[in-house]
């Protein structure tokens, strides 16, 4: 697959199949991810992956935690790093905010005032859209979490697109790492590991509407300044 055209066709998958992804290939993947670029080739990075089992187990109990939050997935426990809030971004980045909400309920057949249906939704993504698959991307405390953060961004990217190179869906969800203290339960991640996103992955449903809507992007020239000599 060409660079570009990967680039442009990934998507976030929000329906997976139920099929499970080889070990083999999620081990390919990130060894290959490990060549992402970092600071000083630090490669802060550490990645846990849940599968089967206790993957099942994280899905039920990070359900529940979700599911006494009216509405949206808004964080039950402290997190390892600030979640965001979407009212103190800047109008531009609200509104692509707002319009991909609306794409997305659209694909769903869900009405704005329809907080039953969307509730369900929510449920659906604290299960992670029933991916065969998470990996919790984590780096130590001790590393500047700015940096860090930059760097794990990168080889999210970075594995994402490999991901789709070999037929996968991913989606990189911050409903994953809500809540920290129970992915330290169920995968054993020590308190010195800070745990910064997850990444579901699986087989997508192509099938499914919600994975097939049109999606936008800002164009260039709203975010890209020429400073000509």
């Amino acid at each position: 697959m060409e660079l570009t055209q990967a680039v442009k066709e990934r998507r976030s998958i929000r329906k997976f199949k139920a099929d499970k992804v080889p070990r083999e290939i999620v081990a390919d993947i990130l060894a290959d991810t490990q060549w992402a670029p970092s600071w000083g080739n630090t490669q802060p990075w550490e990645f846990y992956v849940l599968t089967g089992k206790p993957l099942e187990e994280f899905r039920k109990e990070n359900a529940e935690l979700v599911g006494k939050v009216p509405i949206a997935p808004t964080p039950v426990a402290p997190t390892d790093v600030p979640m965001p809030e979407i009212e103190v971004w800047l109008d531009p980045m609200k509104k692509r905010y707002g319009e991909t909400g609306r794409l997305l309920f659209t694909a769903l057949d869900i009405q704005r005032g329809d907080k039953e249906s969307r509730n369900r939704y929510y449920a659906e993504m604290a299960r992670l859209f029933d991916a065969p698959c998470l990996i919790i991307a984590c780096i130590p405390r001790s590393v500047l979490v700015e940096y860090g953060m930059l760097d794990v961004g990168l080889a999210m990217q970075t594995l994402c697109l490999l991901a789709h190179d070999r037929g996968l869906g991913t989606c990189i969800m911050a409903v994953s790492a809500r809540n920290p203290q129970l992915l330290r339960k169920i995968a054993s991640i020590p308190e010195d590991k800070r745990v910064i996103m997850g990444i579901a992955m699986g087989y997508p449903d192509e099938s499914a509407p919600i994975n097939r809507f049109e999606r936008t992007r800002a164009t260039s020239e709203e975010f890209v300044h020429w400073v000509d000599g």
